[in-house]
């Protein structure tokens, strides 16, 4: 077939299945990078605690302002990537993320690290989407595309796992900016082998660039994250009230406004298939549950245990093991069980792993927490590799970039979400557990310390005081009450796949 010239040809699909395979990995790789990235920070909490001495809600910002404008900047990251080609935009994110990379390890305040997060996630942005969406153009073939976004996933997975040994070397013998700057050389490669082995693709008639649904979905995200995250340390006040109001508004104009358009930004009919909506619910209370959780697990593995960072990031490798595992057994699962199924299947098992880690975190043998972050790997594993699939297979290949966007924006706002809510959760349940034991003659500056969180106790108190170890308990127990909230979290993910995701084949689509 012949095609007009075009500075950026609609689709150039590689000519052959080797050479389509390797560009996947190149795919990969740059998944691969942002897992590393999210691994590390968490481990790197305490040291660059030490260092910069942010405050518990200045952390809380740290790790979300990453995702916030990740989720903010995914919708129209995607679309941009549809118009003026995948490959184009992916390729400029990743050099954006290098750079905003050194930016991070150099940072000498919290304030500055918050802003340099904030440009890794605008970088990160326009990433995610265009993986995907190549993804859905490379292998147009329903089974290849399945065994691709597994090998996605499991390139996801496997930045996890590698991420905490890499981090804790790092932070072993090095500052805690090190951590940023391993992007810098993984950057490198993408960019090079990206270059020479990437299709382009993109939308051939992708219609006029609708600057309010840009702006209004930004405007249904930022302020409600913002409630989220600041109403644990000043409860609900006006301000917070008018944050979510504002957001719930954007978000209703936002649909409205998909609906009137000849090329909306995103097809909002989409959420009417089933398996479409199901997958995304399921997506967004899954890691919602899960990330405000693991976030805080380096920091229980470091300051309640006693382990070094790289101790830490070992101790966390069950977990991220086990979602590489699953690739291999996911084919086999979803024949069994069918999709909907099948993720449920993996749901239950996260609820399970949530309950039991709650009666671990208590125990003295971490071989039992072992135990509890493999169920929670495998099930994780399961459940995001085939509710992706399930989003992106509901793409036509020309809106491929808008549907990975949602897919991306469902996870990365469960992210945020989850660590404000969850980590607010966490917050508040152990300052009402250290309360009672401060004692009435401590000096105001350490009890405002100790009262803000387990790390900035253990800066300014010997660690073997009794003060210390009040503090470790209060924290320990908070963790636990978290864990419960998040296995409940996901128990409800696991019946709405059982419920909204068809099983039969034959079903899915619709």
């Amino acid at each position: 077939m012949s095609h007009s010239p075009s500075p950026i040809p609609a689709t150039t699909l590689p000519p052959s299945n080797r050479r389509r395979w390797t560009a996947l990995a190149v795919l990969g790789l740059a998944v691969l990078l942002l897992a590393i990235d999210g691994t590390v920070l968490s481990l790197a909490v305490p040291a660059l605690t030490a260092a910069l001495a942010p405050t518990a809600e200045q952390v809380l910002w740290i790790a979300d302002i990453y995702s916030l404008a990740l989720a903010g900047l995914l919708v129209l990251m995607g679309n941009l990537a549809d118009r003026f080609g995948r490959k184009r935009v992916l390729l400029i994110g990743s050099a954006a993320f290098g750079l905003a990379s050194v930016l991070a390890a150099f940072a000498t305040s919290p304030e500055q690290l918050i802003a340099a997060r904030l440009l890794l996630g605008a970088a990160g942005a326009t990433l995610m989407p265009s993986t995907l969406s190549l993804i859905r153009n490379m292998f147009p073939d329903a089974g290849e595309r399945t065994r691709a976004i597994a090998i996605w996933s499991m390139a996801f997975g496997a930045g996890s796992a590698i991420g905490p040994l890499v981090g804790g070397f790092l932070l072993e013998h090095f500052w805690w900016g090190s951590v940023f700057l391993i992007n810098v050389p993984v950057m490198l490669v993408v960019l090079v082998t990206g270059i020479l082995l990437l299709p382009e693709s993109r939308d051939p008639e992708p219609g006029r660039f609708d600057v309010p649904s840009a702006a209004l979905s930004m405007v249904a995200v930022v302020p409600i994250v913002y409630a989220i995250t600041h109403v644990a340390g000043s409860g609900i006040t006006p301000s917070i009230a008018a944050c979510v109001i504002v957001g719930l508004a954007g978000g209703i104009l936002f649909v409205r406004r998909q609906r009137r358009l000849a090329n909306p930004m995103i097809d909002v009919d989409l959420f009417r298939r089933p398996t479409f909506s199901g997958a995304v619910a399921t997506n967004v209370i899954a890691i919602f549950a899960l990330s405000g959780l693991m976030f805080f697990f380096s920091q229980y593995l470091q300051f309640a245990r006693g382990f070094s960072p790289l101790q830490a990031g070992l101790a966390e490798l069950p977990s991220t093991l086990a979602s590489v595992v699953v690739v291999a057994l996911v084919g086999f699962l979803l024949g069994r069980l069918g999709r909907g199924r099948a993720i449920a299947l993996g749901m239950a098992l996260v609820t399970v792993g949530l309950g039991l880690i709650a009666l671990a975190e208590g125990a003295d043998s971490y071989l039992w927490l072992a135990l509890c972050l493999a169920l929670i790997g495998f099930g994780v594993g399961l459940a995001t590799t085939l509710t992706g699939d399930a989003i992106i297979s509901a793409a036509p290949p020309d809106k491929a970039g808008s549907v990975s966007a949602i897919t991306e924006t469902a996870q990365e706002l469960g992210v945020v979400l989850g660590i404000a809510a969850l980590g607010s959760f966490l917050t508040g349940r152990y300052r009402a557990g250290i309360a009672g034991a401060i004692p009435a003659d401590l000096a105001p500056e350490i009890e405002a310390r100790v009262r803000d969180s387990l790390g900035s106790a253990l800066s300014v108190l010997d660690a073997g005081s009794p003060l210390a170890e009040a503090s470790r308990h209060a924290f320990v127990s908070a963790m636990q009450t978290t864990s419960l909230v998040a296995a409940g979290l996901t128990l409800i993910a696991a019946m709405l796949a059982w419920r909204l995701i068809p099983s039969s084949r034959g079903t899915e689509g619709r």
